[in-house]
């Protein structure tokens, strides 16, 4: 697959804590999309693309669990937050947030970064915010030429090992799915929005062991949600 995928595929630690993290991220995300949009995916695009973004990380009845709490009313409400960091080696990081305590969430975050070497800062003119599609396929021309044609804006579309990722606009997400659901396209590795690096670095040494202990600590964290970077190798 392109390189995209595999820098946030890399992210996801494989340790017992860190899979509960996704879960509980997952199901805080889901429940506050439906209890602001509304239970339906088919009218709650949140909704929908937050369901996209789980699937393939999160049990069925995780995600349908997270959808029937908001039906039931509950009063738990979680706010977003978004943390910007200059990471070890000259690394990049955003992290985002959504807890019920932002004061904890923002310490914690700190610390981990801070303590791998890292210091808050702005970072974010080194990303570009898009949405990724990335699925089984070879045809690049007529992907391409769907997506146009059906009026979705699109940054690129390549493929690498029998994989294409395309970057859009975030917005044109639900709709780029459908369409290529109408030339076969039945499953996708990733739909979401996320942050895109516009150049990624290559780390060494305690550099590197120091970058993949933070992005550990940070997968573990119950009041992560998401962590985009720039480096590659990670």
């Amino acid at each position: 697959m392109g390189r995209h995928f595999e820098v946030r595929a890399a992210a996801m630690a494989a340790s017992a804590k860190a899979k509960s993290a996704i879960y509980m991220r997952a199901s805080k995300e889901i429940y506050a999309a439906a209890k602001a949009g509304g239970p339906d995916p088919d009218s709650n695009l949140a909704l929908r693309s937050a369901i996209d973004k789980y699937r393939k990380t999160c049990p069925k009845d995780v995600i349908e669990r997270a959808i029937e709490k908001a039906k039931g009313g509950s009063a738990e409400a979680y706010e977003a937050g978004r943390y910007e960091f200059f990471g070890p080696g000259n690394s990049y990081l955003i992290v985002d947030t959504l807890t019920d305590n932002v004061n904890r969430a923002l310490v914690v975050v700190r610390t981990i970064v801070t303590r791998k070497g890292g210091k808050m800062g702005t970072v974010n003119y080194n990303f570009e915010w898009k949405g990724v599609l990335d699925f089984k396929g070879s045809n690049v021309s007529e992907v391409e030429e769907t997506l146009i044609l059906g009026d979705v804006d699109v940054s690129s579309v390549t493929e690498e090992d029998g994989y294409i990722e395309v970057l859009l606009n975030p917005s044109d997400l639900a709709k780029a799915q459908d369409l290529l659901k109408d030339i076969g396209v039945t499953e996708f590795e990733t739909a979401e929005a996320t942050f895109v690096p516009n150049e990624y670095i290559t780390l060494e040494g305690e550099d590197l062991e120091r970058f993949k202990k933070c992005l550990a600590e940070l997968d573990e964290s119950e009041d992560v949600q998401a962590v985009y970077h720039n480096v590659e190798n990670a």
